[in-house]
């Protein structure tokens, strides 16, 4: 049913730039026959528009991966550096949750786990959308922000790093599966805030795939089931993770070509102080629009990215 979505989201999206492009060539041929600078306008206006849809589409069109698709799950952990990676994680949970609905995906936060003064230590996140995994991969790796801490009495200069990781979402029962005997599931009472029922209740969910050693936990909801179902949606999204992983390793061997940075590597700084920027590391793209940034306008950030891995693949 989801395939069958997609291809009718699909056809129904060129469907609807064909219409715009009819009505585009209507209003160029009134425009021949008077002159009126309010249709010149409204002409450079839709051409405009039509052209930047064309280019998102053939973004998607270059996604070489069949889980590029796919809905994503979206991880993000706070480095070393206590309360002001733990605050820059927090950021980063809020640029991601305001991309998302900038784009009209469906973001739910699954499992937060809060920080000690401030911030929080880690989050998952689900976006639910058409090729939400494709647009968010750019944003795998190390996220570095440069700025003063409001939380040191000097207002001294620091530098914070928080691991944002991507994972596709895996389809029950299509793209792997998990064997019962293979999980080892234990319950415990909930750390965070929520209330005394949080606290006082086993509502708590570890979840450990024994082959490979992942763990996961969900402490978020007031249920052990909604936890447990939480937990196994992230672990099978990080176990479909790692076989993608293997299998891009194999092809790298193959084909001898370039090989995608891999964990613990700095991808992009966010600089707020002494001056303002954001600037890609893999990609060299740069705006000094930080705060717009930050406030989930990532897109020009987002296609820089597709656009170099698009002459990666193709070199």
């Amino acid at each position: 049913m989801r395939r069958i979505a997609e291809a009718k989201r699909l056809v129904e999206r060129w469907r609807g730039l064909a219409g715009r492009l009819d009505d585009a060539e209507e209003l160029v041929s009134m425009g021949e026959e008077e002159v009126d600078s309010r249709l010149s306008r409204e002409i450079e206006s839709e051409v405009a528009g039509i052209a930047a849809v064309l280019e998102e589409m053939e973004l998607e069109l270059a996604f070489s991966s069949p889980y590029d698709k796919h809905n994503a799950m979206l991880g993000i952990h706070a480095g070393a550096g206590g309360v002001e990676s733990q605050d820059w994680a927090e950021m980063l949970l809020r640029m991601y949750l305001r991309w998302a609905e900038r784009r009209g995906y469906k973001a739910e936060v699954l499992d937060k786990s809060p920080g000690e003064e401030a911030g929080i230590k880690s989050a998952i996140v689900e976006i639910v959308g058409s090729y939400a995994t494709g647009y968010l991969k750019s944003e795998h790796g190390v996220h570095r922000l440069i700025r003063l801490s409001p939380f040191d009495a000097d207002h001294a200069r620091h530098t914070s790093f928080a691991l944002v990781e991507v994972m596709p979402e895996a389809e029950a029962d299509v793209d792997l599966e998990m064997k019962p005997d293979e999980l080892k599931i234990d319950t415990f009472r909930s750390s965070g805030p929520g209330g005394q029922h949080m606290q006082k209740t086993s509502s708590a969910v570890r979840i450990t795939h024994l082959p490979t050693g992942l763990v996961v936990t969900s402490q978020s909801e007031r249920s052990q089931y909604q936890n447990k179902e939480i937990a196994l949606k992230i672990l099978s999204a990080r176990l479909l993770k790692v076989e993608l992983a293997k299998r891009e390793e194999e092809r790298a061997k193959l084909k001898g070509g370039h090989v995608s940075a891999g964990w613990g590597n700095q991808i992009r700084s966010y600089i707020l102080h002494p001056y303002k920027m954001v600037k890609d590391h893999r990609t060299g793209f740069e705006t000094s629009g930080a705060e717009a940034v930050l406030d989930g306008d990532l897109d020009n950030l987002i296609n820089a990215y597709l656009r170099s891995d698009v002459g990666r693949e193709n070199a």
